[in-house]
């Protein structure tokens, strides 16, 4: 006998199993492909890191900290064989008011509390629920995070001091500031770098033109003694782990805060994943087993002084050209980064911050893809408006309330559009051509009604409107073997319906009803409707067939003087 406590240990177990580390996962490992390709991927990573550090609020050495410590974590442990973690321009964007508000332990105690939270969605399972985010929501949230990436920047770029926790009014401040005394050092080196990365991109898009580009600022910073803000100083080394002090008079908006930074970064992981399987062959990344590694990431990168950490979708997409062939690439990035650390910090801490800035810039214009957009506009009034209004919820409020705002309109006009393929029409009653004058007669009192598509909740009510004002006939045949779906509402608007028809002296008879919808129409109460139970059929035919010679029992009955509808339906019993 198992007793159910082993039961769950082992069940426990075999679910913690699942997400170690596999010899598999290396089998395909070759040191000099993999070894190019994390080499690139640094290149390109070493300005981004930087520069997502300054502008989350907690400083170059965070986001150099997290992109070595939670690159190698996610690395080892994710889901994706391709896939490189640091930190993001979406996650600085949600950190910079929980700096503003708890200062940089408040930050790490998010990011711990994150990981946490990433962990128990991992073995719950939740990972392969992202194949449910609508395209549009997608879009619309990417590219209101690339405007807000490229609004934080306005600062920097135009070389002045402004504080503000709303994206808008910073920037707003920011130009205020720099319109009372323009100064054009910041704003050229800005503009140059970003212009060069962009036109690089197109030009070669495997040449680490922000590390060259950022190099290239730093020297003439140097040399001509511009005096623009530089990132200052880098430690050498990284920081001994600690545990931060936890503010326990806080820790209710932590853990709103931490919700936000795990529903982002579980967001942006899957989606960086789904982009990597879509440019690699044969290789499909493990959702659950990637929240699990991002949850690891999260939880050990904070105590060495590191940010909360996702998935990058530039750095994983520049992986893949490199030509990366397993997730040794994505630790070597890592380890590359930490040599870069050990031997040039100096170096790294005399870059400009208007050089960071057109970095982030470009990366904000990089992630706009107007193709999609256009697509995606084109292609529904219903997706254009959720895109729309999922990319200015993103620049207007917090990151998750968007995600959660273009869902419910994505969710309105699918079921508006799920709604309007609801039929009710009238169908012929003989599809032969012997109809003979008796026939006809008695099919003038009968109609016969073919319903198609759901009948729930949006469609339920204009969908059987047209019943309930049937006339002049006497027996109504419901064709129901083209109902996709049946909901409570629907069924009980149909039985509201089928009372009032018999209530009005019309009797309704069901024809070739679905086995499956047989449950929710009889605990809503519609066969009770009916005046017989007997007016279920399993053959439309039959319930014509019904249906004639119901009228024809009337019409006699009439003639005779008897009461019709209590004797015609005495013949049913």
């Amino acid at each position: 006998m198992t007793y159910p406590s082993t039961v769950s240990k082992v069940g426990i177990r075999s679910r913690a199993l699942r997400f170690a580390p596999r010899r598999s996962d290396w089998s395909r490992a070759t040191i000099g492909r993999d070894l190019s390709a994390g080499l690139m991927v640094a290149l390109v990573a070493l300005p981004l890191a930087l520069g997502f550090g300054v502008a989350s609020g907690v400083g170059a050495a965070a986001g150099i900290t997290t992109a070595i410590v939670a690159g190698i974590l996610a690395a080892i442990f994710g889901g994706s064989n391709v896939q490189v973690s640091g930190p993001t321009g979406a996650m600085t964007v949600v950190l910079i008011p929980i700096v503003a508000d708890h200062g940089a332990d408040g930050v790490l105690v998010v990011g711990v509390l994150a990981g946490l939270m990433l962990l128990l969605l991992a073995f719950t399972g939740a990972g392969r629920a992202m194949k449910y985010m609508p395209l549009p929501v997608v879009e619309g949230f990417t590219a209101g995070i690339a405007v807000i990436i490229g609004l934080q920047q306005l600062p920097a770029a135009l070389g002045v001091d402004v504080d503000g926790e709303k994206v808008l009014g910073l920037a707003w401040d920011a130009i205020k500031a720099w319109l009372d005394a323009p100064v054009w050092q910041a704003p050229f080196m800005t503009l140059a770098v970003a212009a060069g990365i962009v036109v690089a991109a197109r030009i070669r898009s495997g040449f680490p033109a922000a590390l060259v580009l950022v190099a290239a600022a730093t020297a003439i910073n140097m040399l001509a003694g511009s005096g623009l803000k530089t990132i200052g100083y880098i430690p050498s080394t990284l920081p001994a782990p600690r545990w931060p002090q936890i503010p326990w008079e806080h820790l209710d908006s932590l853990l709103l805060a931490a919700v936000a930074v795990a529903a982002l970064g579980a967001l942006e992981s899957l989606l960086s994943a789904t982009v990597a399987d879509a440019m690699t062959v044969g290789d499909r990344h493990d959702p659950d087993r990637e929240l699990f590694g991002q949850g690891v990431a999260n939880v050990v990168a904070p105590l060495f002084g590191g940010i909360p950490a996702t998935a990058a979708i530039a750095r994983t997409a520049v992986n893949v050209r490199a030509g990366a062939g397993t997730r040794l690439a994505a630790v070597f990035h890592s380890l590359l980064l930490l040599v870069a650390v050990l031997v040039a910090a100096r170096w790294v801490g005399e870059i400009p911050l208007a050089a960071l800035a057109g970095v982030l810039i470009a990366t904000a214009i990089q992630m706009i893809h107007p193709r999609n957009i256009r697509s995606v506009i084109r292609a529904t009034k219903g997706d254009g408006a959720t895109l729309l209004i999922t990319a200015a919820a993103t620049v207007v409020f917090d990151l998750v309330v968007p995600v959660l705002i273009g869902l419910v309109i994505a969710g309105f006009f699918a079921l508006r559009d799920t709604a309007r393929t609801a039929v009710l029409e009238a169908a012929p009653l003989e599809t032969g051509d012997n109809c003979d004058k008796e026939r006809e007669l008695l099919d003038e009192h009968i109609a016969a009604f073919r319903l198609e598509g759901p009948l729930f909740f949006v469609a339920a009510h204009d969908f059987l409107l047209g019943l309930a004002d049937v006339s002049s006939v006497k027996v109504v045949v419901l064709r129901m073997r083209y109902v996709t779906t049946f909901d409570a509402t629907g069924a009980q608007m149909l039985a509201d319906t089928i009372g009032h028809l018999e209530r009005r002296g019309t009797t309704v008879l069901l024809a070739a009803t679905k086995p499956e919808h047989v449950p929710v129409l009889r605990e809503l109460g519609v066969f009770d409707q009916l005046a017989h139970e007997n007016h279920v059929f399993d053959d439309t035919l039959d319930a014509i067939a019904h249906a004639r010679l119901h009228v024809s029992r009337i019409q006699h009955e009439e003639s005779d003087g008897a009461p019709a509808a209590s004797q015609s339906n005495q013949h049913d019993e």
